[in-house]
Formats: structure tokens, sequence, C-alpha cells
């Protein structure tokens, strides 16, 4: 009885609340994937799978194959894959910078750097339309891009910033000593110190930008639908509850599988021994 008190009492809330708002609707939104859409946009029986068959690919209403939605899944990996990516190549080189400085400019960067987490994110996509409209660049992909690093690489940089903290920098020191050149004693003695905050920072950067659907819906327009935007489509003006949620299932599959291969060939030997 103590123990069930003691779980009760510090656990206990946190698993409801994982109960709640994550389990349970996700157990609904497989069980609509199940089901049939039914006149007015609604949703009954009989259950089949014939969602799950149109993920798959299968068109029951011309019974042939079509691959829409692997071109749409493909579009969007590598367009998160890309931006990701960009992230990187912007956001490493920033967080060694605001690592670097003073404890006074390093407080005001990272204010500047979480600033815009103070307006709504939706307000904040809209206002990159006024800054691209003079220069023809919406819709396009070239802004979608634009979009996604802006929306995205605070998420990067902030973990890679924790890592860069805690740089021990003798390493680069000693590399240094033994006559490594500057980029073979960073890439020895400071770049593996790193990689946890690396890692974070692209699982943080990746999964968002796999599943977003605002930007690449007001930046990026019919030409650059992601799945999100199909999800988005389905559960609003399609009213196909059963395939938006198969479609859902679809992606969250594919990012879990990413997950576990991560878990498996990281997560289990720890980053260190990985490098």
């Amino acid at each position: 009885m103590l123990t069930l008190r003691r779980f009760l009492g510090t656990l206990g809330p946190g698993t409801l609340w994982l109960v709640a708002f994550v389990v349970l609707p996700a157990v609904v939104m497989l069980a609509y994937s199940f089901l049939t859409r039914t006149d007015l946009a609604r949703v009954g029986g009989p259950w089949t799978l014939e969602s799950w068959q149109r993920v798959a690919g299968y068109d029951a209403l011309f019974q042939e194959w079509v691959s829409d939605n692997a071109r749409v899944l493909w579009r969007s990996v590598w367009v998160a894959g890309l931006s990701t990516l960009l992230c990187v190549l912007m956001g490493y080189p920033l967080a060694f910078y605001i690592a670097r400085q003073d404890a006074r400019r390093k407080n005001l960067l990272l204010l500047l750097l979480i600033i815009p987490f103070w307006t709504n994110f939706l307000i904040r996509v809209y206002a990159w339309i006024l800054i691209l409209r003079p220069l023809d660049l919406v819709p396009s992909l070239a802004a979608t891009f634009l979009g996604m690093v802006y929306a995205f690489v605070p998420f990067f940089v902030l973990p890679v910033y924790s890592s860069v903290e805690k740089i021990d920098w003798r390493l680069l020191e000693a590399a240094e000593d033994l006559g490594a050149s500057p980029v073979r004693a960073f890439l020895t003695g400071v770049f593996p110190q790193t990689l946890p905050g690396l890692v974070a920072g692209i699982i943080l950067t990746f999964i968002p930008a796999l599943g977003t659907f605002v930007v690449s819906d007001i930046l990026g327009g019919a030409k650059t639908a992601l799945v999100g935007n199909v999800i988005q489509n389905q559960f609003g003006q399609a009213g196909d509850w059963p395939y938006g949620s198969a479609l859902s299932f679809l992606l969250m599959g594919v990012v879990l599988v990413g997950l576990w291969t991560y878990a498996r060939t990281a997560g289990q030997k720890g980053l260190e021994e990985l490098v």
C-alpha cells in the first residue's frame, strides 16, 4: 500500500497526463484509421482497411496503385533533411560564437535567440510574406526553406550551445601540442564533445520540420505540399478523418523508426564509444 501511495504521489500525475493526452488520443486516432468516411464528412462503420490501402498507394476507386503518397513523403523527408542541414551549417558556428562571449554579451545573444518565441508562430510566418513579397519569392520552395530555418534554428542552437559550454578546451591544446593541425585538433579534441548537443539539435529540428504544414502552406503554396499539409487537409477541407489518421500513423512510424535506429546505433553504446 505504501509503495502504491508513493507511485501515485510521484509518477502517478505524470503517468495520468501521458495516458490522457498521448496514449488515449493515439488509440482513438488508430481506431479512426480503420473506420469509414460517411456522408457529411462523418466517421462510422464498417471497419475497413481502405485508408491503409490508400496510404500504401492503392486506389480502391480506380483499382490501381498510385505513388502520390510516396512522392509526398519523400518530398517531406528531403525538405526536412535539407532544412536540418541548413540549420546545422548556420547554428553550429553560432553556438560556438555565443558560448565564447563574455557573460553580459552571451546573455544578450541568448535573449535575442529566444525572443521570437514570445510571438505567435503563425504571426511570425506571415511576417515573412511581407519581407519576401518585394523579392517575388512567395510562394516558392526557397521561401519554404527560409521559413523553416528561421523557425527551427533556435531548437538546434540551444542544445549545441549547452554542449559547447561544457567543452574541456585542454584537449584542444593537447592536440595542438602534439602537432595536430587546427582542423585536426578541432575534429579530435572539440567536435566529439559537442556530439550529444549536435545529435539532440538534429532530432529537435528534423522531427518538427518533417511534420510541419504551416510554413510550407503559407510560404510554399501548393507546389511544395508536404505530408503535414496532406494530413491537415484530410482533417480540414477533405473531411476524411480515417485517411488522415492513417497518414498520421505513417508519419509517426517514420519518426519512430528513425529514433529507434539512433537508439540502436548510438543510444546503447553512448556517443563517446560511437566516436
